[in-house]
């Protein structure tokens, strides 16, 4: 048990019990993130549980003022909705804000971060004294970002096409319990919930939900193209994407299709793309999966020249969503400790 708390910041997890919440608590911990305390809290459905926290049991408790007095950071991996209503109380209480959820993506002055991006592009977001809030970039805007910004090294991208499959994990908890659910009751000719997607998802690939979901697919993508964009800037072109829900727990998968204005070796395009967070497969037994990429820190990659075009290549990746998700937030919060004044924990 920590005794010596005057350099180390108080911490709250808001979805605590979430997908988001539990890989953020276990980064923050693997990262040694300078923490005296990490406090769980969630709505209503969760309080109570209890949770594994720094070798020790804690008690998930209500979101309230009282919990996030003297807190340094609060870490937002709830539904956009709950951050919506709650991240205000955070920010009066004197806390620094960093949003999973991303609820607070247009908030005016809340920059979004993508610390992966940034150290790519020799660049890092400005902070200053005032800074107390930030969103983490999308990770499938992430890893597409830095596949592209790296392939620029093998020549001048001509065309860049990249299909997006989304795992049922980004709908979080329930998502992931309907899935297993459709899959059973499919099995056993039942009938099948759909609370969530409001639609097969079970041995099906789908562009769209059915019209009670409370998310859409379209919604998703323009959030992954609006993210891309951002962290692209003026240094790529943006490529054609498209989204589709895939019948899955973990991990988004991509496939991508770019084309240069020259005639460029596999091996070449490769090297081009392997560095700092990506990982090449070299063999066929390491091409990326749902499966092999789960608990990963890197993007998983192989690469393959098309069949009809000569300056065509094919990349086949994967990054663990949440994983990628926590990282990014654990980053993030470390450069916003940088302007933060140490100190505060009582």
């Amino acid at each position: 048990m920590k005794t010596e708390t005057q350099n180390l910041y108080k911490v709250a997890i808001v979805g605590g019990t979430s997908l988001k919440g539990k890989e953020l608590k276990e980064v923050l911990e693997e990262r040694n993130f300078p923490t005296a305390d990490i406090k769980l809290l969630d709505d209503d459905e969760s309080l109570g549980q209890l949770e594994r926290v720094q070798d020790e049991i804690a008690v998930v408790q209500r979101v309230a003022r009282d919990q996030l007095r003297h807190m340094d950071f609060t870490f937002f991996a709830s539904e956009e909705d709950f951050t919506r209503s709650n991240w205000k109380m955070a920010r009066e209480a004197g806390s620094a804000i960093v949003d999973l959820s991303y609820a607070l993506e247009n908030e005016p002055n809340i920059p979004m971060c993508a610390p992966w991006i940034e150290r790519e592009l020799g660049q890092h977001t400005q902070f200053t004294l005032e800074s107390s809030s930030i969103v983490i970039a999308h990770p499938a805007a992430v890893a597409l970002a830095l596949l592209l910004l790296r392939a620029r090294k093998a020549g001048a991208i001509r065309t860049a096409l990249a299909t997006v499959f989304e795992p049922a994990s980004e709908r979080g908890r329930r998502g992931m319990d309907e899935l297993h659910e459709q899959t059973i009751n499919l099995l056993n000719f039942q009938t099948m919930p759909t609370s969530v997607f409001d639609v097969q998802v079970a041995f099906n690939m789908i562009d769209r939900y059915g019209p009670e979901s409370t998310h859409t697919v379209e919604a998703t993508e323009r959030r992954i193209c609006n993210h891309l964009r951002r962290l692209l800037g003026t240094h790529a072109a943006m490529p054609a994407v498209v989204l589709l829900q895939t019948p899955v727990f973990h991990a988004y998968t991509f496939s991508i299709y770019i084309e240069l204005d020259k005639s460029v070796s596999t091996g070449d395009f490769a090297q081009a793309l392997a560095g700092e967070h990506v990982q090449v497969a070299r063999t066929p037994e390491d091409s990326p999966s749902n499966v092999n990429v789960a608990g990963r820190d890197e993007i998983l990659v192989a690469v393959r020249a098309d069949a009809m075009h000569a300056n065509g290549i094919w990349l086949w990746a994967a990054v663990d969503n949440l994983r990628l998700a926590a990282l990014t937030a654990a980053d993030c919060a470390t450069a916003l400790a940088g302007v933060r004044p140490h100190g505060k924990v009582q």
